[in-house]
């Protein structure tokens, strides 16, 4: 069995992958993305961080959050947001991946994967590196030319606030490159 050791830094920035089970396509439906958004927002009540950058795809999502001074509480805002999202989308009818009889003993649905990937943002050029990522990642996935073109990203805040020119991340510019960032780990699937 493998043990994860998190790196926790009270009020620290953190690099996040959350993926669907089996990478099945539940993110891409409007009710899938409300229900988010509102487990999401109850955890902010609860538990206050900034997300800084996220993107949502069919079947994963990246984010960057930076916890409050002396909060290094990440992993608690993920179980409740994963626990929150996955209530409200059976309880809709959603459906869940399979599930054997070990993960039907330890209480375990069929919806998210059971752990994150996470990374905790050593520098401001870590930073730069892994807020580039997360708003060019629908164009790494064929989604899209543009990061533009994605409509479920900080991406269109950023180019509001001057932080990105409303071209960045277009495809056809190929001057972008992640190869130093570990896609591996990044893209994690348990």
């Amino acid at each position: 069995m493998s043990h994860f050791r998190r790196l926790y830094i009270p009020g620290g920035s953190f690099f996040f992958t959350v993926v669907t089970e089996n990478r099945a396509p539940i993110f891409c439906t409007e009710t899938s993305r409300v229900w988010l958004r509102t487990a999401i927002r109850e955890c902010r009540r609860q538990w206050p961080f900034r997300i800084d950058a996220l993107v949502l795809l069919d079947d994963h999502l990246h984010a960057i959050w930076t916890l409050p001074e002396g909060d290094s509480r990440y992993s608690a805002r993920w179980g409740y947001i994963k626990k929150e999202f996955t209530k409200a989308y059976l309880a809709a009818g959603g459906i869940e991946q399979a599930r054997n009889a070990s993960r039907i003993r330890q209480r375990r649905r069929g919806v998210l994967q059971r752990r994150f990937w996470e990374h905790a943002l050593r520098d401001e050029r870590d930073y730069a590196r892994h807020f580039d990522y997360v708003h060019y990642n629908p164009v790494k996935h064929g989604y899209v030319e543009c990061a533009k073109d994605w409509p479920y990203s900080t991406f269109h805040r950023w180019v509001r606030q001057g932080v990105y020119p409303p071209n960045w991340g277009c495809k056809a510019d190929g001057n972008l490159a992640f190869d130093d960032l570990d896609a591996t780990a990044m893209e994690m699937e348990e």
